[in-house]
């Protein structure tokens, strides 16, 4: 057995070259499958539906791949549609694709995989106990489910099932980065392990090449290994950096964990073929007592407006240590003062994040910094816009002109590089969930639909 699954990019819309993907179609793949989301930006994507990148970038993208399966009359698989998976962004980039159909004169059948999860779905699986928490998971409770959006983690089941019903392009909602790759391997009969590992290695296409980039790989799976190969011109792949890639978002760099398994790794050796080919053997796939999805939710939690300031002088760099602590406790005061009582300095954030002096590492920076300037970052969180942009201007007001007890007299502390300085950053979330709903069936969490292009 030969196949040839194509990876053309790590994130749909990231921009890959023309000329990687050629080299690729060039060897004619079995099928073509992408990644086009993540919770990696964090949960704003999921908690707005607004996907990450831009249409422009997206529809480019998706153009080169939907012309590349009709030429080569192969399967395109696209998951986590409009970064977050929700509903929402498999529908819009679907219109995408209807637009790049009516005008390359493209015909496909097109089939569209929905993981919104109901209300009232979640709170009968919380009811049963089959929502259980992954390590680190946040208390949850059946209310929560009726704040902010959530979806299941799908694996390659209901992308098989849209195979087999005939869908020329597969437009997924949140799934598995591994399933897409995995999902029609797996239909042909190839070792699970190795398909598995296969597709972890592939999944954020050329990120394990030297060096990293938005382009390619190319994956040979055959019946005792499978070599993958970078595209772009300038690349090559190690055996360290392809085995260094099952530690990518992974805290066990052997044991990965699927919906229907593990893949266990332990036993994977990796040799090079030449300078941009590694050949890998060795995995194995562990099947699970029971199927999980995970599942992952985002809530709504506030408005923010955010300052950006800097300081050069030595002695305010100082003396911000002790000034801030009690800046906050004089913004508690004036809320109470401008609002009238009608705002809670209780539900306001005001957050000073000193860039340069261990901002990025929050207090756990393990040696002590002495920058020669700081950049500050103020955030002003609050129940509505309006408030937070009232308050940021105050906040900025006052910190520009921070008393500094060893100067006498008025200074400037911080130097704003806006005019006005409050910008209004908009809707901010958080994530409500690190779960699995257990004891479901492959696909019962799932829905498609199919139309012809």
């Amino acid at each position: 057995m030969e196949l040839r699954i194509l990876a053309p990019t790590g994130a749909l819309g990231a921009g890959f070259d023309a000329d990687a993907l050629a080299r690729g179609l060039a060897a004619r793949p079995d099928v073509i499958a992408c990644d086009a989301g993540s919770t990696d930006s964090g949960p704003a994507a999921l908690g707005s539906g607004t996907p990450k990148l831009s249409a422009q970038a997206v529809t480019r993208d998706l153009r080169l791949l939907m012309r590349a399966r009709d030429e080569l009359g192969v399967p395109l698989i696209i998951g986590s549609c409009g970064t977050s998976g929700r509903d929402a962004g498999v529908d819009w980039v679907a219109s995408l694709a209807r637009t790049i159909a009516a005008e390359e004169d493209l015909h496909a059948k097109l089939g569209l995989i929905y993981s919104d999860q109901p209300v009232q779905r979640l709170q009968d699986l919380y009811d049963a106990g089959r929502i259980q928490p992954l390590a680190n998971a946040p208390e949850i409770d059946r209310e929560l489910f009726q704040r902010g959006h959530t979806v299941a983690m799908m694996g390659v089941e209901p992308l098989q099932e849209a195979l087999r019903d005939g869908c020329d392009i597969v437009l997924a909602g949140r799934a598995s980065d591994t399933a897409l790759f995995a999902a029609l391997p797996h239909m042909r009969g190839a070792d699970p392990g190795l398909t598995w590992h296969m597709a972890k290695t592939i999944e954020c296409g050329a990120a394990c090449a030297i060096p990293p980039s938005a382009n390619g790989l190319l994956a040979t799976l055959r019946d005792d290994h499978f070599d993958v190969t970078t595209l772009a011109t300038g690349t090559r792949l190690t055996p360290r950096s392809v085995a260094a890639h099952t530690l990518y978002e992974n805290a066990d760099p052997y044991h990965i964990a699927e919906p229907s398994g593990v893949l266990d790794t332990t036993g994977a050796s990796y040799e090079a073929v030449d300078e941009r080919t590694v050949r890998v053997r060795g995995a194995r796939y562990l099947p699970a007592d029971g199927y999980t999805n995970k599942l992952e939710g985002a809530e709504l939690v506030g408005y923010q407006t955010v300052i950006i300031g800097g300081v050069r002088d030595r002695v305010v760099i100082d003396a911000l240590p002790k000034l801030l602590p009690a800046a906050e406790r004089y913004f508690h005061d004036k809320i109470l003062d401008v609002f009238n009582g009608r705002v809670d300095p209780a539900g306001i954030d005001i957050d000073y994040r000193l860039y340069g002096a261990g901002a990025v590492l929050t207090g756990s920076e393990p040696d002590p910094l002495t920058p020669r300037e700081l950049g500050v970052l103020i955030t002003v969180t609050a129940p509505d816009q309006e408030t937070a942009h009232a308050i940021a201007t105050f906040v900025a007001h006052a910190s520009s002109h921070l008393p500094i007890a060893e100067y006498d007299g008025l200074v400037s502390t911080l130097a704003y590089p806006y005019s006005p300085p409050e910008m209004d950053r908009g809707a901010l979330y958080r994530f409500t969930l690190n779960h699995v709903a257990t004891g479901v069936t492959p696909t019962e969490l799932f829905r498609t639909v199919t139309e012809e292009l």
